[in-house]
């Protein structure tokens, strides 16, 4: 979902801001000359950091509390309500911004669904996460493997049959005998009569039996006229084939529509039930769904209902462009939405809510949909989550005092993060001093939080402005706004290295276009044009699409604008840079040497498929995604094509279609990118331990095939490290050696792992002291050189870690280990605390609980085990320990 809600203040200030005209001749591609001393007010307003956005998401101040209270539902709860807690706790895990537990819990709501509306609902949701990965579905089908996962259900297969009294029964209670009139009856239908068997008319439904065999004048006529009834006669011959046999042979749709109706008016069930499910595959586009649900709901056809209701939702988010559409999801009054969607009300319109914010979050749909989930909300839980995305498009669309009531019922309902929305409410109707006194409230009624300093913050002077961000940053580093804000007063205060220093901290482990951008602009105000342009290419090579400045400027103009300015690179010189990057391990410079490099006439396949390995190191797993889909679209022949194919199977979970991939390559010609495919997918996928061999010999017959240095010294690193795990030192030392001689900067880590298996600690300590000194992003040397330096050392370069990346968790479960072997339970488990505040990771959540065991703390290792399982329910450990504190529980 899309996360930027700005403050209200902050686009009332800016409307007239900064655009990027005022400083860029657009007409001529040029940039107007900036610098700090002539030009301080478009250094102001280039370096504008909007407030931070209020997520539209679910945000207990305890969510570890939540997921345990979510787990133990889900231990006891009757089947019907397990989806509607998976998808609770997608929303715990949304707002933590956790994407992978958000899919794995809304795959538990599909595969536990109890109805088949929710196996449809959440199935289009899996979908629509998924949009852009159908590629993989079409490679499995090439691999002779079937993905659909979520293709299309058979409705009808889902409701059981109708069981009712079969047509024409001999031993029907119902049938008369002795009546030689009463053995046939006609009906006539404008001028034709159609001649029918009376009793197994009779047994269609209770009304005809009334009516032929009971004491209505029509029981004694043998010519019935049903004229009046909308029926052709066409219709009453196939229903009187249906009261023989019991079925329907070749019937067009409109007959079959006409049929229902009439089934219906005569309660004939089973007749419905039969043109309900001749119906239903019928559905199978937008415009006879929509046609269809009509019929539907009006009819109360649970099977065709169902069956339009999978076309409109596996049709997202196109569908909700069409009114039409949009009108049956708004309009449908109880007994229609029953028909539609079941007990699943809440579910339907989460996700309908969902895809129009992503849409468009100030859109009357959005407002509409999000009313509906308010009023088909169950559950405390699910109202104020629901009031609180509704308080967000309605402050988004300007309706304060609609807003206000909203934050109101979900702030007293218990979500204590609507309280930003009622700040930001109160700070635009000129009453700065009331929010400021309602956070400090907040903040001293409960556990402090990093984002009620960070709200506070805004109401506040300057000094204690800087001092509830430093508080901020303390208790959740992932939080940007503080780092930015820091940055831009630095920055107008003409201290650059200090705030680039500052921005930089947080770009080090977490790649936030907001904080990009901004450090673009810093380099702007500096004329660094080099500096800014590289920044604005990772951006386009995260965001092709992204526009800066609020939207104002697309960032595909500005860095057009922003060449002009720098020295064009020839091939050669671009290959260097690359080189140069990539060897100091400078991820970010990196990908922006290949963004430039893929405007010539490079060979592009091999170029999306570098920036795809950046950005997976960046940790940014859509656009690496993006970026293979482009390789293989770019492949210059079937055998390169084959390999990329492999990477996405293999990185999407197919490890087996990807080793197939790699194989069928090699067939057609040997190369380094296929044998070392290979060699990765065989050794992640085989259990075996004499793999190993096999997977040596793939990576020598890699090195042997054409390939620049930059991917042979991952080779030699790889080989090095089966070779370390074959307990073959000198020859791991040798690959390791080789590579660093082609400057793969990374082996400096495997040879300090030789150095230390060789009972060298000192050496292998001062390996990884190279690797510190010449990569950029060093978080990961710093933790890796802790294990080989003494006590003290390894301290200070675990503090060094939690400095340079907090989102690394082994620094905060040593450092608790060390304070619990020194009898410091509390600070142990602080500790852990302080980082299980802004991450759910397995790992912290299992220590704790195991602290929390060892202090006799039944009840708070309970809940921290059963928070862990909702993040990994299969974790054995973490199972064995949930086991053995459950059965303490008092």
């Amino acid at each position: 979902m899309r996360t930027f809600f700005p403050s209200e203040s902050y686009k009332e200030t800016q409307l007239n801001a900064f655009y990027p005209q005022a400083w860029l001749q657009v007409e001529r591609g040029k940039l107007s000359k900036l610098s700090l001393q002539s030009s301080s007010s478009s250094i102001e307003s280039l370096i504008k950091v909007p407030d931070p956005p209020i997520l539209p998401y679910f945000k207990p101040v305890d969510y570890v509390e939540v997921l345990a209270q979510i787990h133990e539902e889900l231990e006891s709860c009757p089947t019907h309500e397990r989806s509607n807690l998976y998808l609770l706790q997608f929303q715990v895990f949304r707002g933590l911004g956790e994407v992978k537990l958000m899919r794995r819990s809304l795959r538990s709501a599909w595969q536990k669904a109890s109805i088949v509306h929710e196996k449809l609902i959440f199935g289009a949701w899996l979908k629509y996460e998924k949009r852009g990965e159908e590629i993989i579905t079409d490679l499995l089908a090439t691999c002779e493997k079937c993905a659909q996962e979520f293709g299309p259900v058979d409705i009808a297969a889902q409701f059981p049959v109708d069981t009712g009294v079969d047509a024409g029964n001999p031993n029907d209670p119902h049938a008369v005998d002795g009546n030689p009139m009463s053995r046939h009856v006609t009906f006539k239908i404008s001028d034709e009569e159609i001649v029918c068997d009376r009793q197994k008319i009779s047994g269609l439904s209770a009304p005809f039996h009334a009516m032929l065999n009971g004491c209505f004048t029509e029981s004694n006529r043998e010519v019935i006229d049903l004229s009046e009834n909308n029926l052709s006669p066409s219709g009453m011959r196939v229903i009187r084939e249906f009261s023989n046999t019991g079925n329907l042979d070749e019937v067009s749709p409109d007959l079959l529509l006409e049929i229902l109706t009439f089934a219906n008016k005569f309660c004939c069930e089973k007749l419905k039930d039969a043109c309900d499910r001749r119906l239903a595959p019928l559905a199978s586009t937008r415009e006879d769904a929509v046609e269809l649900m009509d019929y539907a709901l009006e009819e109360n056809c649970h099977i065709l209902a169902a069956s339009c209701l999978q076309t409109f939702l596996n049709d997202l988010p196109d569908c909700l462009s069409d009114h039409r559409v949009v009108d049956i999801f708004m309009n449908a009054n109880k007994q229609q939405r029953s028909t539609m969607v079941g007990h699943a009300s809440f579910s339907l319109y989460c996700l309908l809510s969902e895809v129009s914010i992503n849409l468009d979050p100030r859109s009357e749909n959005t407002a509409c949909f999000l009313e509906r989930l308010v009023e088909f909300s169950e559950t405390d839980r699910q109202r104020l989550f629901a009031c609180h995305q509704l308080g967000c498009v309605r402050l988004l669309r300007k309706e304060y005092n609609e807003a206000k009531r909203l934050f109101e019922a979900a702030f007293s309902a218990g979500h204590i993060y609507s309280v930003v929305g009622l700040a930001r409410l109160s700070h635009i109707n000129g009453n700065k001093q009331w929010s400021y006194d309602k956070l400090t409230s907040v903040i001293s009624t409960g556990v402090p939080l990093g984002w009620m300093y960070q709200e506070r913050s805004l109401y506040s002077d300057a000094n204690k402005k800087l001092t509830d961000l430093e508080k901020a940053t303390g208790l959740d580093p992932t939080l940007t706004y503080p780092y930015m804000y820091r940055a831009a007063s630095l920055m107008r205060k003409q201290d650059v290295h200090a705030a680039l220093a500052e921005i930089n901290r947080i770009l080090g482990f977490k790649l936030a276009l907001e904080c990009l951008e901004l450090r673009f602009c810093f380099y702007l105000a500096l004329e660094d044009y080099q500096a800014a342009i590289c920044d604005i290419q990772a951006i386009l090579t995260l965001s092709p699409d992204y526009r800066m400045f609020e939207g104002k400027a697309a960032a595909l103009q500005l860095r057009t604008l922003v060449r002009e300015h720098v020295n064009n690179w020839t091939t050669a010189d671009c290959w260097i840079q690359l080189y140069d990057r990539w060897s100091s391990v400078d991820d970010i410079g990196s990908l922006s040497v290949i963004y430039q490099m893929l405007e010539s006439d490079a060979a592009k396949g091999v170029l999306y498929f570098r920036q795809s390995l950046l950005l997976l190191r960046l940790n940014c797993p859509e656009a690496a995604m993006r970026s293979l889909q482009l390789a293989r679209q770019h492949a210059s022949s079937e055998h390169e094509r084959l390999v990329y194919e492999g990477w996405i199977l293999y990185d999407t979970g197919h490890c087996e279609e990807g080793l197939q991939k790699a194989e069928e390559s090699i067939k057609i010609k040997r190369s380094f990118e296929a044998f070392f495919l290979k060699a990765y997918a065989l050794a992640d996928s085989s259990q075996d331990p004499s793999c190993s061999s096999t997977v040596i010999s793939l990576l020598e017959d890699a090195l042997k095939c054409p390939s620049d240095r930059l991917r042979k010294g991952q080779a030699l690193n790889n080989l090095g490290s089966v070779y370390v795990d074959c307990e073959k030192l000198d020859l791991a030392a040798d690959c390791y050696i080789n590579a660093l001689k082609i400057r793969h900067t990374r082996a400096h880590q495997g040879l300090a792992r030789v150095h230390y298996l060789r009972n060298d600690k000192a050496a292998a300590f001062e390996e990884m002291t190279k690797l510190i000194e010449k990569a950029r992003n060093n978080a990961s040397a710093y933790e890796k050189r802790s294990e080989y330096g003494d006590r003290d050392s390894t301290k200070a370069d675990l503090d060094m870690v939690t400095q340079l990346d907090p989102l690394r968790v082994y620094p905060y479960r040593y450092r608790a280990a060390v304070l619990m072997d020194s009898h410091k339970v509390d600070e142990a488990i602080a500790e852990l605390s302080r980082a299980i505040a802004f991450k759910a990771d397995l790992h912290l959540l299992h220590l704790r609980a195991a602290f929390r065991e060892h202090t006799k703390d039944v009840l708070g290792a309970l809940r921290d085990c059963r928070a862990a399982l909702s993040v990994d329910p299969n974790h054995q450990e973490m199972l064995e320990l949930h086991s053995r504190v459950n059965s303490h529980e008092p």
